[in-house]
């Protein structure tokens, strides 16, 4: 067998170095896995090839449990040629962990510290990149509103994952989450009566639609499309954990050139600019907080 030096020339793509590498190591599941996923992106246009090698596998493996396969490449012959499968696959591998308020802490700096800017702009347009079923989404426009922004606001909340998009939309939630949402509420520094901005019946609730009217919901996928607008604000948090150090820097280009000079980035918990490319190009708002200025 050739060595990984000789197949892995100036002209070969990652993906076959990838795989001379898996080739080598004579682990076959991780290479059923990787020929998955390049038949998944082929067949369907979703790449999942460089995110997290743990969460890829943790949920392709769970999959392959429920539906007992006798190999990955069986799995796969079903993705080619079972599109209601391939769909499930899909959801499967999307990122909806969310909710309100999520990191109280980080809304009541982004209340303190970036809604001042955002007051600076005539008009605001804020790019919430991989919103999930929209709960991050609508805490941003109830922060908007009670900063008296709403009517020069846009948030622009995108997912590629059309069926929570669609949920999203709808903004109807269990009823059973509503004490942690208020509670998350309360904690960001939030002063109204949180119950005001929803309508309940004895199951779910439905977000007021004054939220929604300042909401563009639209597909987008972080890892194959391009800039998406020319925004004032960027919130992308607990995404990026998913995706490997390559594609994290390939995103984090995406959202330089997405910001407008003097604009905010704001990141998850565990995510940060160290080690990107674009890290000298921002000055930071709040280490603690992901939130980062972009310089120039």
């Amino acid at each position: 067998m050739l060595k990984e030096s000789q197949l892995c020339g100036v002209n070969e793509t990652k993906f076959t170095c990838a795989l001379t590498k898996f080739m080598e190591d004579k682990d076959n599941t991780d290479l059923e896995i990787m020929l998955l996923l390049q038949a998944l992106y082929h067949k369907y246009g979703y790449d999942f090839r460089e995110y997290s090698s743990a969460h890829i596998r943790r949920r392709i493996m769970g999959r392959y449990g429920l539906e007992r396969f006798g190999s990955i490449s069986e799995m796969q012959n079903r993705i080619l040629n079972d599109e209601v499968f391939a769909s499930q696959l899909l959801q499967d591998l999307s990122i909806t962990v969310t909710e309100m308020f999520r990191d109280p802490q980080f809304y009541k700096a982004l209340r303190e510290q970036v809604i001042p800017v955002l007051k600076t702009y005539p008009f605001i347009k804020i790019w919430h990149a991989g919103c999930a079923t929209g709960e991050e989404a609508y805490s941003m426009s109830i922060v908007i509103q009670e900063a008296g922004l709403q009517d020069r606001t846009t948030i622009y909340a995108t997912d590629f994952n059309q069926r929570a998009l669609n949920a999203a939309k709808d903004g109807i939630f269990s009823n059973k989450l509503m004490k942690d949402f208020t509670m998350n509420y309360q904690l960001s520094g939030g002063k109204e009566e949180f119950s005001g901005y929803y309508a309940a019946d004895n199951n779910n609730v439905i977000m007021n639609q004054s939220l929604k009217k300042n909401i563009v919901w639209a597909n987008h996928n972080l890892v194959t499309d391009s800039v998406f607008a020319e925004v004032h604000l960027i919130l992308c948090r607990n995404v990026l954990i998913y995706f490997n150090r390559d594609l994290q820097n390939k995103v984090q280009h995406l959202f330089y050139n997405s910001l407008a000079n003097g604009a905010i980035l704001c990141l998850g918990s565990k995510e940060g600019l160290t080690f990107m490319d674009v890290a000298p190009k921002y000055s930071d708002v709040d280490k603690k907080y992901r939130i980062y200025k972009k310089k120039y």
